[in-house]
C-alpha cells in the first residue's frame, strides 16, 4: 500500500525552531524556520505547524505523524526546574547520590564542587530489604515495610519518587511492589523505578540516572500534554514520536515515562539527517559540526556508522543511557563575548538565546555575540530567513565597539577575535573526539550544518587540516529533516556478569532469546514488523570499563574474543589475546522503519551561477574584500564558485573564504575544497 499524507519533523533549539514537512506520496518538502519561544517551547511549534499547513494549502489534520526533538528535559535539569523528588532505597544506601564516586569534577579548581543531590536528605527514605548480586533475596521485603515508607513519601509532599534498590537490575520484584503501593496510595505521583530506567550495575550511576528521570518527569509530562492538546486544537490527530538520544523515536507516553532518554534528541536527529543526505558525497569517514544559536555539537562517524556511548553527564550528573556520542560545547551564534577578570576576552558558554538574543536581533540584547560579530564582518546578511527577519547592523557595530574599547582594540580586531575564539572552542571539541582518541582529523571530511555551521565550517576545517567541508542542501533544517526518517526504537539490556566461557555462552544465548522475545512483543504492540540488533559489553576480568561489540548469528568464544581484542586495541592501543574476558551485559535495539517519502530526483545542471551582488566581507586583518553573493539554489550540480564568496539560503549562510572552491553535487550538497595558506 502506498503511503499518503504528510510527515512533519520539528526540532526546537535554543534560538530557532526548525520544521520540515514531506509528502509521503511524491516527496514534496516544505520547510519553515522561526524564532523559538523558550518559556513555552510548544508555542513556536504550534504556530509553525499552522503556518506550514497554510503555506502548503492543507489542513493540519493532513499531518499523519509528528516527529519531535526536544531539550525540555535537559533544560529543566540545567535550570533546576524539576520536581520535588523523593527517593526510596535499601537501608544503608540513602547517601549514594551524595557520596558518588568521590571524584572532584575539576581537580585544580577549588571553587567548583560537585552538584547538589537532586534529592535532599530529608526526602531520602530507607527500606529494610536486601538482594544479593545474583538477585537472590537476602532480606525479605514485608508489606509492613512498604506501607511505612509509602506513608513517609506521602507526608513529605513529594511530586515524584525514585525507587533505587541495591541489585534491582537482577531482580525487579521489590521495586515493582513498592511502585504499585505508591501508585495505590498516591495516584498522582510520578514514579521512576531503577529497573525500568537503567537496569544495569554500578549503583551510583543507576541511582543518578533514575533520579534525573524522576526530577524532570513532571515538566516533561506537562509539556507533552500541552503539545498533544495544542495539536488536537489545530485539528491534528497525528501520531507523535519523540526522538531519543540514541536516534530513534518513542511514543509520547513512553517519553513522559522516560524523559531522560531525550537528553540529546535534537543533535541525534542531526546525525540521522546527515546519514540520509550524504550518500556518495563522502567516503563514510566524517566529523559532524552542528552549530546553532546556543551550542555546537560535534560527533565522529566512521564507515557511515555513528559512535554510541553510555557514558554521559548532564550538569555534572551521570546519565547512563545509550546515546549517539556527541560532544557539546557552548559555541553558537548567540554565544556572548565577555571580558574575564584577567582582562582577556572570552566567548560563551553563556548565550543570549532567542530572548533577548543577539543585539542585532532587536529584541533587547545589549551585549556582543558571535552573530553580531559575523554581521559586523559582512559574513551575515542583514536580512535573514529570506527577508522575514531583519538584522540591525548599527546595533551589532555598537556592541562590538563597546567590548573593543576596554580591550584597546579596534572593532574589526575585536569582531575577528570573537570569531577566532568561538572557532577555537569548536576545534578543541573536535580534537577531543579525534586527536585524543588517536585519530587524525585530516583523514575525515567535515560536515557543517545547523544555522551557523556553514558560517564557520571552512575556518574550523582549515585549523584542523581537513581538506573537504560538506554543506548539506538544507543545513539549518537538517535536524528537523532527520526526524522525518527516524525509525521507532526501543532498547533492551540484560546484565550478565559472567566469564566468556562455556557457562557464560549458554547464559548469553538464553539472554539473547529473552531480549528478542521482548522485542517481538513490542513489535506486536506497534502492529509492525521490525529488525533487532544485538551487541554485548565485554571487558577483561578486573577491568573497570567495558567495550561494546556487535553480536552476530554465531555466539561462540573465538568470534567474540577476536572482536573484543580488536576493539580494545583500537581504543587503547594494546590488547591481551589470552587474558580472561567477562560478559558484562547483552543489549538489543529494536527498530521499526516508518513510511517514508521517495528520494528526490537528482538535480539537473542549470545555467552558470550568477551572483545577486557583492558586499565587503572581512576574513582577516587585511580588511574587507569584495565577495560575490549567490543564492544557494542558483548553484546547480557540477557548478562551482570560488571564494571570496557568500552563499545565502533560507535557513543558513555559507562563507567561502579566499581561495576556497565550492562545488554542488547531484544530491544538492555543497563541497568546499579548503585552501591552506
Amino acid at each position: 500500500m502506498t503511503a499518503t499524507g504528510w510527515n512533519i519533523g520539528i526540532d526546537v533549539g535554543g534560538t530557532f525552531t526548525d520544521i520540515a514537512a514531506v509528502h509521503l506520496g511524491d516527496g514534496r518538502m516544505e520547510v519553515l524556520k522561526l524564532p523559538s519561544t523558550p518559556k513555552a517551547p510548544d508555542a513556536a511549534m504550534l504556530e509553525g505547524v499552522a503556518r506550514l499547513a497554510a503555506r502548503i494549502g492543507i489542513d493540519p489534520a493532513d499531518f499523519a505523524r509528528v516527529a519531535h526533538g526536544t531539550t525540555v528535559a535537559t533544560n529543566a535539569l540545567i535550570q533546576d526546574r524539576g520536581a520535588k523528588l523523593a527517593l526510596i532505597t535499601t537501608r544503608g544506601f540513602r547517601d549514594v547520590l551524595e557520596i558518588g564516586r568521590q571524584i572532584r569534577p575539576h581537580m585544580f579548581d577549588f571553587h567548583t564542587d560537585i552538584p547538589r543531590p537532586l534529592v535532599p536528605e530529608d526526602r531520602r527514605f530507607e527500606i529494610t530489604e536486601r538482594l544479593l548480586s545474583d538477585g537472590a533475596v537476602h532480606v525479605a521485603l514485608t508489606d509492613a515495610e512498604i506501607a511505612r515508607v509509602v506513608e513517609q513519601v506521602a507526608a513529605s509532599g513529594a511530586e515524584a519518587c525514585a525507587v533505587c534498590l541495591i541489585h534491582a537490575y537482577r531482580n525487579p520484584d521489590h521495586e515493582a511492589r513498592i511502585g504499585a503501593a505508591l501508585k495505590a496510595r498516591l495516584p498522582g505521583i510520578f514514579l521512576s523505578l531503577s529497573h525500568e530506567v537503567h537496569p544495569e550495575f554500578r549503583e551510583f550511576e543507576r541511582f543518578s540516572t533514575t533520579a534525573v528521570n524522576g526530577f524532570v518527569q513532571p515538566e516533561m509530562a506537562q509539556y507533552l500534554a500541552r503539545l498533544e492538546a495544542g495539536l488536537a486544537a489545530l485539528g491534528s490527530a497525528a501520531k507523535i514520536g519523540i526522538n531519543q538520544s540514541s536516534g530513534g523515536l518513542m511514543p509520547i507516553g513512553r517519553a513522559a515515562q522516560l524523559p531522560v532518554r531525550t537528553a540529546l534528541s535534537g543533535p541525534a536527529a542531526g546525525i540521522v539527517g546527515v546519514l540520509e543526505t550524504l550518500g556518495d558525497s563522502s567516503q563514510g569517514d566524517f566529523i559532524t559540526l552542528d552549530m546553532g544559536g546556543t551550542s555546537a555539537d560535534v560527533s565522529l562517524v566512521r564507515g557511515f556508522a555513528p559512535t554510541f556511548t553510555s557514558e554521559r553527564e548532564i550538569e555534572g550528573r551521570p546519565v547512563k543511557l545509550s546515546s549517539v556520542d556527541i560532544n557539546a560545547v557552548g559555541a553558537g551564534g548567540g554565544s556572548i563575548a565577555w571580558i574575564d577578570t584577567d582582562g582577556l576576552m572570552k566567548v560563551g558558554p553563556q548565550s543570549a538565546g532567542a530572548v533577548p538574543g543577539p543585539a542585532c536581533y532587536s529584541k533587547g540584547g545589549t551585549v556582543a555575540t558571535v552573530s553580531d560579530a559575523n554581521l559586523y564582518l559582512g559574513r551575515l546578511s542583514p536580512k535573514l530567513l529570506d527577508g522575514a527577519m531583519e538584522l540591525d547592523a548599527e546595533a551589532a557595530a555598537r556592541v562590538v565597539a563597546e567590548i573593543a574599547e576596554p580591550l584597546g582594540l579596534s572593532p574589526q580586531e575585536t569582531a575577528l577575535g570573537i570569531i577566532e575564539i568561538v572557532n577555537a572552542t569548536m576545534v578543541r571539541a573536535i580534537r577531543q573526539i579525534s586527536v585524543e582518541r588517536g585519530l587524525d582529523p585530516a583523514g575525515f571530511d567535515l560536515v557543517a550544518f545547523g544555522g551557523a555551521g556553514p558560517l564557520h565550517g571552512a575556518d574550523v576545517a582549515r585549523a584542523l587540516g581537513i581538506a573537504r567541508v560538506i554543506i548539506p542542501a538544507r543545513p539549518g533544517l537538517l535536524c528537523a529533516e532527520g526526524l522525518l526518517n527516524a525509525p521507532l526504537r526501543e532498547d533492551y539490556v540484560q546484565a550478565l556478569g559472567l566469564r566468556l566461557d562455556d557457562k557464560g555462552l549458554v547464559a548469553l544465548d538464553e539472554a539473547a532469546g529473552a531480549l528478542c522475545a521482548r522485542a517481538a512483543d513490542w513489535f506486536a504492540t506497534q502492529a509492525s514488523p521490525g529488525e533487532i540488533g544485538l551487541s554485548v559489553d565485554l571487558r577483561y576480568v578486573g577491568q573497570n570499563y567495558e567495550l561494546r561489540v556487535p553480536l552476530g548469528e554465531r555466539v561462540d568464544e573465538p568470534v567474540l574474543r577476536a572482536a573484543f581484542v580488536a576493539a580494545h586495541r583500537e581504543m587503547y592501543g594494546h590488547a591481551d589475546e589470552a587474558a580472561p574476558i567477562e560478559i558484562v551485559a547483552l543489549r538489543a535495539e529494536a527498530l521499526i522503519a516508518l513510511p517514508r517519502a521517495p528520494d528526490p530526483a537528482p538535480s539537473l545542471p542549470g545555467a552558470e551561477p550568477v551572483p545577486t551582488g557583492t558586499r565587503p566581507v572581512i576574513h582577516d586583518a587585511a580588511g574587507p574584500v569584495g565577495a560575490r553573493v549567490y543564492r544557494r539554489e542558483a548553484i546547480g550540480p557540477g557548478q562551482s564558485v570560488t571564494g571570496p564568496a557568500i552563499v545565502e539560503q533560507t535557513d543558513s549562510t555559507v562563507v567561502i573564504g579566499p581561495g576556497d572552491r565550492a562545488t554542488a553535487d547531484a544530491r544538492g550538497n555543497l563541497i568546499i575544497e579548503v585552501a591552506f595558506q
